[in-house]
Order: C-alpha cells, then sequence, then structure tokens
C-alpha cells in the first residue's frame, strides 16, 4: 500500500507540472507573454464570476500570499479588473476583463480537446470519473488530517 500510496503522489506532482507545461504551450503559441500559467489558471477559474481574493483562494486552492501578487500583476497587465467591495471597504472584487476572457476562451478550447483526445486514447468519462473519486478521498484525508482529525502516523 504505502508504494502504491507514494506513486500516487508523485503522479499527482508530475500530472500538475505536466498541465502547467501544456497551458504555458498555449500562452507562447498564442503569444501571450506577460502571463504565466499559474496565472492563467487563475484566470480559468474566476471565468465569468466575480470572486473575492479569499473566495479565488479558496476555490483554486492557492496560497494566499501568491494569490495577491499574481492579482496585482493581472490587474496591471489588464486581464483582471479589481473594485473594492461596496458593503467591506477591506474586500477587492475581481473579474476578468476582456483581455482575461480571451485566455479563459482559448483555455477552455484546450481543455476540450485535450479531452476529446483523451475520449479517443482510452480514457472516457467513465475512467476519470473514477479516477477522480479516489483522488477525491486521497483530498479528504489529507484534510481531515491536515486539521487533526486523523493521525499522520498508525500507532506503534
Amino acid at each position: 500500500m504505502k508504494s502504491s500510496y507514494l506513486e500516487t503522489i508523485a503522479l499527482i506532482e508530475r500530472l500538475h507540472r505536466q498541465c502547467m507545461e501544456l497551458v504555458k504551450a498555449e500562452l507562447d503559441r498564442t503569444g501571450v507573454r506577460d502571463l504565466n500559467a499559474v496565472q492563467a489558471m487563475i484566470l480559468f477559474n474566476v471565468g465569468e464570476s466575480e470572486l473575492s481574493v479569499g473566495e479565488l483562494t479558496q476555490r483554486g486552492f492557492y496560497l494566499g500570499s501568491n494569490v495577491s501578487y499574481n492579482v496585482k500583476k493581472m490587474v496591471e497587465n489588464g486581464y483582471l479588473l479589481q473594485q473594492r467591495s461596496p458593503h467591506d471597504k477591506r474586500a477587492t472584487h475581481l473579474r476578468c476583463s476582456d483581455k482575461g476572457l480571451a485566455i479563459c476562451k482559448s483555455l477552455d478550447k484546450l481543455f476540450a480537446g485535450q479531452a476529446e483526445a483523451l475520449a479517443g486514447g482510452g480514457v472516457d468519462s467513465t475512467v476519470l470519473s473514477t479516477t477522480n473519486d479516489a483522488l477525491h478521498r486521497v483530498e479528504g484525508y489529507w484534510a481531515s488530517a491536515r486539521l487533526g482529525g486523523r493521525s499522520f502516523t498508525s500507532a506503534a
């Protein structure tokens, strides 16, 4: 079990890195030089919604300081629009500009093409659903363990 668990952890890390490389390749292909892959994924997660930085952090599982830095850069480069909340002056709301929405559409098209190619290669929605279920269980365990609900080590 331990070797399978360690293989899963390593595979998750590699898959994330490869996904970011594919996103970066798409940005390069479309001539986008002022945006990195993480920022593009933040835009994709915002999409047509309006979110606070806190909601974005919760939704995308980004580290708060990294989100703040990336949001600042995307506002400066015209990908995100930011405005203060009328109800809470400490909070700001974010939404994609037209430039940011163009990135979202580009990534949506990329991901749709990848999903179609996967299905053609024998990885259909049933396989992905089973994989997602297992990964959600691992995620739930990690969240529970992190919050003190479960021990990281077994009793001796």
